[in-house]
């Protein structure tokens, strides 16, 4: 087989077509797109269906992508360390990081790792999604709780668990009250919390009063008494010490973990194990006042 050819097919698959191939790249259209039909003809398959103005990969094309791609970034990698001496990772870095992270840590992990490999470019993207990590070309992804996923391996290096807040102003409610309330999108249709308590767990029951998108802006305004919520005990422990927030449970829940999560492939990408072993020195037992030191008073 061609690996000039499967290069070029992986370079068209990646970016979505000929056209913006060749415009990331600075490649003739002209070469790629006759580089992929010479594959598709020595392998015998199509690997794109060819609409008037779309290029689709066939399913034949789905899987060769998603089995080429990471073996031949392993071979530049490795045809890389041989020229270069083995020395230190080189080149970029995409990571996909969840929004809460990013705004708490993202920036200043991102900062220490240029500084230790400046031959690195790291490019992060803040989204909550779960990304195609092939499709759309990224090195690793870090996501909380994620699903099972046999395309995926990785490791949690982070732990942190939810509870209810509130500020000094707010009362607790009694039986039968609802406590006013500082809504986001993990409360949406519920109408109570449930807390650990020494006698079992307790219900608190709470209406919104605001509804907010980022966990950012709901710590802010708990903290100008709008009402209670459920938060990261890592986002409030600060509040939590300097009595600026008052504690009414742990939420009756399993911890939540952060994991970092990479393409399955025989060789680890140097550049991930990089920032592994980076995420490993910052956060080296994994608790939520590891995360919580990233957070300026």
């Amino acid at each position: 087989m061609d690996l000039l050819a499967l290069a070029d097919f992986n370079l068209v698959a990646r970016h979505g077509g000929v056209g913006k191939a060749a415009r990331a790249t600075g490649r003739p259209k002209a070469t790629l797109s006759r580089r992929v039909t010479e594959l598709e003809a020595a392998l015998g398959l199509r690997l794109f269906e060819r609409g008037a103005r779309t290029l689709k990969l066939t399913q034949e094309g789905k899987t060769l992508h998603a089995r080429s791609a990471a073996l031949l970034t392993e071979l530049e990698e490795t045809t890389a360390a041989i020229a270069s001496g083995g020395g230190e990772p080189r080149g970029k870095l995409r990571i996909s990081a969840p929004l809460l992270f990013s705004q708490i840590a993202m920036g200043k992990l991102a900062a220490g790792f240029s500084l230790q490999y400046p031959d690195m470019v790291l490019e992060v993207t803040s989204e909550d999604r779960s990304v195609d990590m092939v499709e759309e070309g990224y090195d690793l992804a870090i996501r909380v709780n994620p699903h099972a996923d046999e395309s995926l391996i990785g490791r949690a290096f982070l732990h942190d668990r939810l509870v209810v807040v509130a500020g000094p102003g707010v009362a607790r409610p009694q039986d039968g009250d609802a406590a006013p309330a500082v809504g986001h999108g993990l409360d949406k249709g519920r109408s109570s919390w449930i807390v650990k308590s020494e006698a079992g767990p307790k219900t608190i029951a709470f209406a919104p009063v605001l509804n907010l998108s980022s966990l950012v802006m709901v710590r802010d305004a708990v903290l100008m008494g709008a009402g209670a919520a459920r938060l990261p005990v890592s986002l409030v422990s600060r509040d939590l010490a300097a009595g600026r927030l008052v504690h009414w449970g742990d939420v009756d829940a399993p911890d939540t973990a952060l994991w970092a999560l990479y393409p399955s492939r025989r060789l680890l990408n140097a550049r991930v194990s990089a920032f592994l072993d980076h995420l490993k020195r910052a956060f080296p037992k994994g608790t939520p006042d590891e995360l919580a030191a990233f957070i300026e008073l």
